[in-house]
């Protein structure tokens, strides 16, 4: 275990507050572990240790608790454009470690938010694997990581096909992100 990580733990030890963890409890249902430290502080956190990038983020994700994988998404959102492939492969091996919708969406749009314009096919591409995968945080993610694109219309054709994939989906959250896109269309007409 790494200082950064020990550091970054005390700090969300001493942060937690009992009835932020019970709200988070019922918000983000799951069986991870949840400190109940609210967002500003995560964001300081993140800003505060950027710099150790993908290796620090990689060890939080596998701490596993709530807030820990929030911070590795926001790191590497923040340093994520330095290296887009290093960070398209940790998202693919992230994607596979999935357990609740908060996780999923940040993985989805902030973590690729780097790259968002310089590297469509690679998100569109990862996207098409996900959409068919067997885990339905996957086929979430599938939806969720090509939201920012239904502002665009050239990217209209490809977005739905992946919806189209999904629209007898059984899962809840599945549905959920077939909803949003699909509002995301009516927006722009």
């Amino acid at each position: 275990m790494s200082q950064q990580l020990k550091e970054i733990q005390k700090i969300l030890a001493a942060k937690a507050d009992k009835n932020n963890t019970e709200f988070f409890k019922k918000m983000v249902p799951g069986k991870q572990k949840i400190y109940g430290v609210k967002t500003p502080e995560l964001n300081l956190l993140a800003q505060r240790y950027k710099s150790f990038s993908f290796d620090l983020a990689r060890e939080l994700w596998d701490s596993g608790a709530l807030e820990e994988k929030i911070i590795a998404i926001k790191i590497i959102e923040k340093t994520g454009k330095n290296d887009p492939a290093q960070l398209l492969a940790m998202h693919k091996q992230l994607a596979e470690k999935i357990d609740n919708w908060a996780v999923c969406d940040g993985l989805g749009m902030q973590f690729l938010r780097g790259i968002v314009k310089t590297h469509p096919e690679d998100i569109f591409a990862l996207a098409e694997q996900y959409n068919r995968s067997g885990d339905p945080w996957q086929r979430r993610l599938s939806l969720v990581m090509v939201e920012w694109y239904t502002r665009l219309k050239e990217f209209h054709p490809p977005i739905k096909r992946l919806v189209k994939n999904l629209k007898n989906d059984e899962e809840y959250y599945v549905k959920k992100a077939i909803v949003w896109i699909n509002r995301n269309f009516d927006k722009g007409k």
